[in-house]
């Protein structure tokens, strides 16, 4: 029964909040779409510096291995990205382009075809993040459950709660770097899907899993910090008019302010 209780809360929670966040999303994804990479970038920042680091670092982990763990899965992805975009260059330059006599325009081809897909990466970064953020997730509801049923339901409805707004900036990511929305929410939903193997390992190694909770937070918001500075921030650098650039600074903020807002309801 109560393992039939956390499988119930895990997908509700893991999935259920992809499916909410898709409604919102991509209800504005038509008319916003910029704005919207802004939003993502401020909802994926403010999850990994005012969600989950500070819950990972209110653990009993030494702070020197959990920043090595951040460090680790920065490194990490920036290793991914270079080498999805040499993979990316590599096949680009094997292709009918490179003729002769247009040695110059391909160069510069290249660079700007690299340059614009540079976020196929990210998508990726995004997915190994939510993966392990719902392996986590799902350790914490199964915790929950375990201790008190009442306070399971309470727990998998604050997880729901608190990741609709970050699923928002991840179906974002996902929709920009694979091309269509239900490539996104598969993506995004099948990533949602971990929360309920977290679950099912929480419920029967819940207290040898307990001490790696807060790696498992640390190497989720490395995969968020990286998407957002190294893919998301860099498209919104570039001149705009005052009105266009307040309206970008708007949403990031906005970004912020709903994850920061929704955590500490949840909490």
């Amino acid at each position: 029964m109560t393992l039939l209780a956390i499988l119930t809360g895990t997908v509700a929670a893991g999935v259920g909040s992809v499916w909410l966040a898709a409604l919102l999303a991509f209800a504005m994804l038509g008319r916003f779409t910029q704005h919207m990479l802004s939003l993502a970038a401020g909802a994926l920042m403010a999850t990994a510096f005012m969600h989950l680091l500070p819950e990972a670092f209110e653990s009993e982990a030494g702070a020197h291995e959990l920043f090595a763990m951040l460090l680790a899965g920065l490194v990490f992805f920036f290793l991914l990205d270079k080498a999805e975009l040499w993979h990316h260059g590599h096949e680009h330059n094997q292709g009918p382009a490179q003729e002769a006599g247009h040695d110059a325009h391909d160069h510069h081809h290249v660079h700007a075809h690299a340059h614009h897909h540079g976020p196929r990466s990210g998508g990726w970064a995004v997915l190994a993040g939510d993966s392990v953020h719902a392996f986590g997730d799902g350790i914490l509801i199964a915790s929950a459950f375990l201790a008190d049923m009442r306070l399971g339901v309470i727990t998998s409805l604050a997880v729901l709660a608190h990741e609709v707004p970050h699923h928002i900036g991840d179906l974002v990511v996902l929709r920009h770097t694979s091309g269509t929305q239900r490539a996104a929410l598969v993506k995004v939903s099948l990533a949602g899907t971990v929360t309920a193997l977290g679950g099912v390992v929480g419920y029967f190694l819940v207290t040898q899993l307990q001490d790696y909770l807060p790696f498992f937070l640390v190497a989720a918001s490395s995969s968020f910090v990286y998407v957002a500075l190294a893919d998301l921030i860099p498209q919104l650098q570039k001149q705009l008019g005052f009105a266009d650039t307040l309206a970008q600074v708007g949403w990031l903020m906005g970004g912020i302010a709903l994850v920061t807002l929704v955590s500490s309801l949840a909490h």
